[in-house]
């Protein structure tokens, strides 16, 4: 695994060791080359393919099929592919793989891939998420090599101009000199919410507290989480948040959490699963939902410093991939990404409803 920033030398690198190395020693071999998209891998992994052939006068157009993309080398078989369509992934085995780009693949795509290569997997990518399953899956590996490349390794060849376009960054935007410059990861761009920090623990006095319960089942999780405001800043603490849960595991697991029945409990509108918890006697009601309601819970959130337990693994994971959505043109839309949001929708029904509640009194007042 070699991750990069940009212009390190990456791919070519694994280029080299292929061509030059691997299907040399070897025959009648499968290498599987493969980005997200047809167009990416052209321009990328398949011109630099290409490009160390003809440097070694390896090249020979009547090995090269471009109607398959494919190519003979050495009666060794090279295939590019890109996953736009599922079935590729699903294909046959193969020998060796290389992932160009892997942080653009699903961890559905890592798996189908993965399984069908024979000895081994090369992969680069530059590390422009903090959050990855390449982070998880890949590196924490036992029999996974990993190799930090960038631009300074490659230094040699690269015209003046790009280097100076590289170092440029440090000036222009520091995440994006962590990543492209230093081959760090990075932080995702565009989030939503970033007025948030982690904390040992939940205090044990607070102005209020309440629970806000976010419904899921096979594909969502159920989550609960406790939330209260003190000094002015809002607190949370993930308690629940796991997937399968029927009404009789939540009602456990608030009866584990020794949520009492008189505390208040915010959360998802879902008629059904409300009626029967509130059957068993908690004071659960459902959150407000109406137009931009999503926003104007954000717009709430944003108001107060967050502190979040340490425990709360998920809901921090969510808070560093919590994204505005982006139009064609790469600027930020005035709606979020459906991803990476239950614990923070969780913790958003309490927080409109506490502050909707102080507006239904305010307005009370002045009759």
């Amino acid at each position: 695994m070699n991750q990069g920033g940009s212009r390190s030398g990456k791919t070519y690198s694994i280029l080299q060791l292929l061509i030059l190395v691997k299907a040399f020693e070897e025959r009648n071999q499968v290498f599987s080359i493969v980005r997200k998209s047809m167009p990416a891998l052209r321009a990328t992994a398949m011109r630099d393919f290409f490009d160390i052939l003809r440097t070694h006068d390896l090249y020979d157009q009547r090995n090269h099929n471009k109607t398959e993309n494919t190519y003979i080398l050495n009666d060794n078989l090279v295939e590019f592919m890109s996953l736009d369509q599922p079935q590729k992934k699903r294909g046959a085995k193969r020998t060796y793989l290389f992932l160009n780009e892997a942080n653009e693949l699903s961890l559905e795509d890592w798996i189908q891939l993965s399984m069908r290569t024979e000895k081994q997997i090369f992969l680069d990518y530059n590390p422009s998420m903090d959050e990855h399953w390449i982070y998880e899956t890949v590196i924490s590996r036992e029999d996974c090599t990993f190799i930090h490349s960038t631009y300074l390794d490659n230094i040699q060849f690269l015209p003046e101009e790009v280097i100076k376009e590289i170092e440029n960054l440090k000036a222009v935007d520091e995440n994006y000199w962590r990543i492209y410059g230093m081959g760090e990861i990075g932080q995702i761009t565009g989030l939503v919410l970033t007025n948030w920090e982690v904390v040992e623990a939940f205090p044990e006095t607070c102005d209020w507290v309440s629970h806000g319960m976010d419904f899921g089942f096979t594909n969502d999780p159920t989550v609960i989480v406790k939330v209260g405001m003190n000094a002015g800043e809002i607190w949370v603490d993930e308690l629940v948040y796991s997937r399968g849960l029927t009404t009789r595991d939540i009602l456990q697991a608030l009866s584990e959490l020794a949520i009492s029945k008189g505390d208040d409990i915010i959360a998802d509108n879902q008629p059904q699963s409300i009626f029967e918890i509130r059957r068993e006697g908690f004071n659960i009601r459902p959150t407000f939902k109406g137009p931009n309601s999503i926003i104007t819970g954000i717009d709430i959130l944003k108001r107060f410093r967050i502190k979040v337990t340490k425990r709360s693994i998920n809901l921090i994971r969510e808070l560093k991939n919590y994204k505005w959505k982006e139009d064609s043109m790469g600027n930020a839309m005035n709606q979020p990404v459906d991803k990476f949001n239950h614990a923070i929708d969780a913790l958003r029904y309490v927080c409109m409803d506490r502050k909707l509640a102080e507006r239904r009194v305010v307005r009370v007042r002045k009759l």
